[in-house]
This record gives structure tokens, C-alpha cells and sequence, in this order.
């Protein structure tokens, strides 16, 4: 039996420069599911993406999924794509275990807390000798270009070329911060111990909640602050009235993993990627 794509429609260009297409996925000309995919806006017209792949019911569980996938790489190949990346809902035990055979590389997981109670509910103290305060002015760009020197340097260290990092990062910092402090439901706060700054914390408080930095300084690890902050992320934003609270874990951070997990967040999306050789 041949497995092949079927265009759907012509392909599709995005004023940011991105493409799509959609395809059916045919048995023998026999139609079984379908494929969506396009280009990456945060990395550029070279890395591709499998935006969706689904098999009708019927047809799972005789390597429809796999060969369709090999199909889609094959198919941004020629788009002139060098990687592929996707993302997989966590409960898709099947999509994950093929994106593994596939030779997929997990780079990062969105992670979700359910926010039980109301939002006038009393919150977790601080530990006696700490204290939370907002991030100061003169304080702004030292923390920014610690943050933009560590989210790229997250990124090639796990494949990204240098020139693609710094297209995410700047996209990604224009659509989290486009005001930098004054960003409407943001909180950029500072956690000292005993007068000593020990971590920060970059929270978007409106529903879903978002966690897009926390960090405790190397040598202040190791005491809790992490726990600490996230439990202060967790507080604020159900007391602004979010039902969730989400974030991004490189994969490979155990202890950032291990933290999150003993505070009740779950994976919800795994993402990976695939160099097209």
C-alpha cells in the first residue's frame, strides 16, 4: 500500500513571510487523515513545522502516522527547511512515543497549575527574613539583558542557530513585554532574604496566568527560593482572578521539572525538533 499527501487548496502565504499548506493523507488514494503544515514566523522561512497530523480512527495503529510524518519532512524539504518542529498534547501517548522513534528531540514542555479557591483566598506567607517588592527602574535593563543573554543562550545550547535565538528572542520579549514594566497584568518582582536579592520573578497575572521567568541566582540555590516564588506566582495570579497558571521548562532542568511537578503543574504540550538533513 502507498502512502501519499494530498495538497488541500493551494499553498497559503502569511504577510510575516510564513507559508502553509494542508494535505490529505491517502491509502492508495484512499483518504485517512490529514497534515497541516507550514513555516516557523519565530525562526524564519528554514525551520518548518507539522502544525497538525491526524488518522481517522479506522486507520490507526498500522504506521499511517509515521509515514505521513516522514511524507510532511520530506515535503518541507523541498520548501528548503533544514528543521522540523512540532508540538505534542501531553496526553497523546502514541504521538509521543512515534515522535521519539522518529528521532525527535524534546526541546521544552508547557506545564499548567489548576488555580483552586477564590481569588480573596488567603495566600502562602513568606518565609521569615524574606520579602517581595517590585522590580525597580534602575534596575530594569541590568535584569532585561540578563534575561535576553540567558533565553538565547537556552536556546543554541539546545541546536538553535545563533541568528534564529535572537529572531525568537526578540519576538517573543515584543509579545510578552511590549511596554517593558508598564505592560498591562505584568509583575516584575525581586525576592530578597535577609537584605540580599536572591531571585526574580517575571509573572503575566491575567487569565491564563504565565510564569515567563523565575530565577534564583546560582549561589543562593538550593534554600527554597524557588519554592518561594512559585508559590508567590501562584498567589498573585488567582488573587487578579486567573483560573490557571502556565509555563515553559527546558527539557533536561530536573530540578526546575521536580519543583513544578511537587507543586501540582502538569504538562499539557511537549515540543520538539528535528534536524532535516
Amino acid at each position: 500500500m502507498t502512502t501519499t499527501l494530498r495538497p488541500v487548496g493551494p499553498e497559503r502565504r502569511e504577510a510575516d513571510g510564513t507559508r502553509a499548506r494542508t494535505y490529505t493523507v491517502c491509502v492508495n488514494s484512499r483518504p485517512v487523515g490529514g497534515v497541516e503544515l507550514g513555516t516557523d514566523r519565530r525562526y524564519g522561512p528554514t525551520v518548518g513545522r507539522i502544525n497538525a497530523l491526524a488518522i481517522d480512527a479506522p486507520d490507526r495503529g498500522r504506521g499511517r502516522g509515521t509515514v505521513a510524518a516522514l511524507a510532511a519532512e520530506e515535503v518541507l524539504r523541498q520548501w528548503g527547511c533544514t528543521r522540523v518542529e512540532t508540538a505534542v498534547p501531553a496526553a497523546a501517548d502514541h504521538a509521543l512515543r512515534m515522535a521519539a522513534a522518529l528521532g525527535y528531540t524534546e526541546r521544552n514542555r508547557t506545564m499548567r497549575l489548576e488555580l483552586d479557591g477564590s481569588p480573596s483566598g488567603a495566600r502562602h506567607p513568606l518565609p521569615a527574613g524574606s520579602t517581595l517588592r517590585p522590580l525597580r527602574d534602575d534596575e530594569y535593563d541590568e535584569w532585561r539583558a540578563h534575561e535576553r543573554e540567558g533565553f538565547i543562550a537556552s536556546l543554541t545550547s539546545r541546536g538553535v542557530p545563533h541568528e534564529q535565538a535572537l529572531a525568537h528572542e526578540a519576538g517573543a520579549y515584543a509579545y510578552a513585554l511590549p511596554d517593558g514594566p508598564a505592560t498591562p497584568g505584568t509583575e516584575l518582582l525581586v525576592l530578597e532574604h535577609e537584605g540580599t536579592v536572591v531571585g526574580h520573578l517575571w509573572l503575566r497575572t491575567t487569565d491564563p496566568g504565565w510564569v515567563f521567568s523565575v530565577e534564583v541566582l546560582a549561589e543562593q540555590r538550593g534554600h527554597g527560593h524557588g519554592r518561594t516564588l512559585m508559590l508567590a506566582a501562584a498567589d498573585r495570579t488567582r488573587h487578579a482572578g486567573a483560573r490557571t497558571l502556565q509555563l515553559n521548562v527546558f527539557a533536561g532542568n530536573t530540578p526546575a521539572l521536580t519543583l513544578y511537578e511537587s507543586l501540582g503543574f502538569r504538562p499539557i504540550d511537549h515540543h520538539f525538533h528535528k534536524p532535516l538533513l
